[in-house]
């Protein structure tokens, strides 16, 4: 389902004209008291109108102890939603709820959760997400307050306003929501039991650096979903998770005490087994780790350093100007891989360019699932080099390159094999998932491999992008950020594959890795000057001052505050995309 948003100062998101160009005056906005008897008096009075007459609901309405803001109004009842913003500034938050940015994040999202079950059969929808506890636009926390932003399919008789259900949603339901996320009206210990969750969280992911560990799996956490389209956890048949004992990691938490479970090193770590013995769940979890989950997910307790980044082979998408040298080396082309274009890349290429475009971007721990993965950029075999020798093979494979990119720039990889057992030439530790129970092989596995010779990883050239080449505004000069379910984002004039980026944990975020975009250029993160790594760093110093409101103060739908990795991974697949400088 596409998702389509309106709005802004200066440019316009979404919407479009009428036929032949031409458009009907808006009625002018209701003049004079705007307040809560004012609105209700007027959506009675609107009852049976014209649909367009909702557009004089536009501006502010003062409730008293909250300020309610129609921020823009949908053309018909088939449109996409209207937008309202509810402001209350006393809601009687605790500082302690709200007075560091953890907390701050955990309680809103808390409240966020709260309203979306008190709107429950309402026409008010708000965003809250899946089972991440992610930065959102739809529900903020100021200082003591909350500033929610919500979606209303306003009510209509076929073109004629349903006045009468207006009035009941916009002058009561809401009113009694705010009423109920009022702090003592919630269940204050649910409340901090649910931001002390997430604190722990970030204690734990903080202390991986620092003890030399890429992830941490608690005992007893649920890794596997209840489906394939559901993202909660099995609560039948689950195997709760044991770690080996040679794996065994304690850490303290400032609310839950000492936890323990398996701690995956620094280094080349291989997770082998059989076919359906829960590797690919283990490392879907460990994808997961860099956010934060919801009390009762099962794995709060997963985490990963929040670099990590996954890898895969995307077979025709467009590469430009990446340094793909390591990998690729003395095309029959002679064409430059230090410098290296495509509109159309091969397995091979798309993940060789995957990694480097990574490492460019800061990420110093890489997933790898080798059911997703180029083969012939993975391994090539004694048999295989002996019929087709080096110098007839332009590719490097990445067995040859996992070590030194470890040893020579701190790169970690994670790698889920079950074909390969070369891979044990270059593991530091290899878990084995037999029934979904992880054993510590690395001892059996050393005893089968040979030794390797490494090839050199260089790392790959900087890139320096034309800022005019990211463009989000369409031929009529109007802004354009949207969605198309998960699968596009749709940039200008530009429709963005995003299906292989497989760390965006909720749709939200690819609207915002869009408006990321927007503002790499608008903010000027990204000047032509500056390399895209140092761009990317711009952009996440001022997200750290302003937050996820920084992205979309002009933008009439809701987002979530994406990573820079997915931001960088988005711009990379813009194929109007321009690479003005290497360095």
């Amino acid at each position: 389902m596409a998702e389509r948003y309106g709005g802004g100062q200066g440019r316009r998101y979404g919407g479009g004209g009428g036929r032949g160009g031409g458009r009907k005056p808006e009625p002018e906005p209701i003049s004079g008291v705007r307040d809560e008897a004012r609105l209700s008096s007027e959506l009675l009075r609107m009852d049976g109108a014209s649909y367009g007459r909702y557009k004089s609901l536009k501006g502010d309405w003062d409730f008293g102890d909250f300020t309610l803001t129609v921020q823009r109004v949908q053309s018909d009842p088939f449109a996409p939603p209207s937008r309202v913003r509810v402001l209350v500034p006393d809601t009687g938050i605790p500082k302690s709820a709200w007075g560091d940015p953890v907390r701050r994040r955990a309680t809103a999202d808390y409240l966020g959760r709260r309203a979306r079950r008190l709107l429950r059969g309402s026409l008010l929808k708000i965003d809250t997400g899946g089972q991440e506890v992610l930065e959102r636009s739809s529900c903020q926390l100021t200082d003591g307050g909350i500033d929610l932003r919500i979606g209303i399919d306003l009510p209509g008789h076929g073109r004629r306003i349903d006045g009468r259900t207006a009035e009941r949603e916009l002058c009561r339901t809401l009113p009694d929501l705010v009423d109920d996320l009022d702090w003592e009206e919630i269940d204050t210990e649910e409340a901090v039991a649910f931001a002390d969750t997430v604190a722990d969280t970030v204690a734990l992911r903080a202390q991986l650096a620092e003890r030399n560990l890429v992830a941490f799996v608690a005992e007893g956490a649920v890794l596997p979903r209840r489906s394939g389209v559901s993202d909660e956890p099995m609560t039948r048949g689950a195997v709760p998770f044991s770690p080996p004992e040679s794996l065994r990691v304690s850490v303290d938490l400032p609310h839950r005490g000492t936890v323990s479970g398996m701690g995956v090193p620094e280094g080349i770590t291989l997770i082998v087994g059989g076919g359906f013995h829960g590797k690919s769940t283990l490392l879907h979890a460990l994808e997961r780790g860099v956010y934060d989950h919801v009390p009762g997910d099962g794995r709060e307790l997963v985490v990963t350093r929040d670099d990590a980044v996954k890898i895969r082979a995307e077979e025709g998408r467009r590469v430009e100007r990446v340094d793909v040298s390591p990998f690729v080396r003395n095309l029959p082309t002679g064409a430059d891989t230090s410098d290296f274009r495509t509109e159309n890349a091969s397995g091979s290429t798309s993940q060789a360019a995957n990694i480097c475009e990574a490492v460019e971007a800061g990420s110093h721990t890489l997933l790898v699932d080798e059911d997703s993965t180029a083969t012939n950029l993975m391994i090539r075999d004694e048999r295989m080099q002996a019929l087709v020798h080096g110098d007839r093979e332009p590719l490097v494979p990445f067995i040859d390159l996992v070590r030194p990119l470890y040893r020579e720039h701190g790169v970690s990889t994670v790698l889920v094999m079950g074909g390969s057992g070369d891979y044990f030439d270059v593991a530091d530790q290899v878990v084995m998932l037999d029934a979904y129970h992880p054993h510590d092989v690395t001892d059996q596995a050393r005893a089968l491999a040979h030794e390797r010779v490494d090839a050199d990883f260089t790392l790959p050239r900087a890139r320096v992008v034309d800022p005019a080449s990211v463009d989000d505004t369409t031929a009529r000069g109007r802004g354009r950020i949207k969605r198309r379910d998960t699968d596009v984002l749709v940039f200008g004039e530009s429709d963005i594959d995003v299906r292989a980026i497989e760390q965006f944990a909720d749709p939200g975020q690819i609207t915002g890795a869009g408006l990321a975009l927007r503002e790499l250029v608008g903010g000027r993160h990204m000047d032509g000057a500056r390399t895209l790594a140092e761009a990317l760093d711009s952009l996440d110093e001022a997200l750290g001052r302003r937050g996820v409101t920084l992205l979309g103060s002009d933008f009439g739908g809701d987002y979530v505050l994406p990573r820079r990795y997915e931001v960088a991974a988005v711009l990379n697949r813009l194929r109007a995309l321009r690479v003005a400088d290497l360095r």
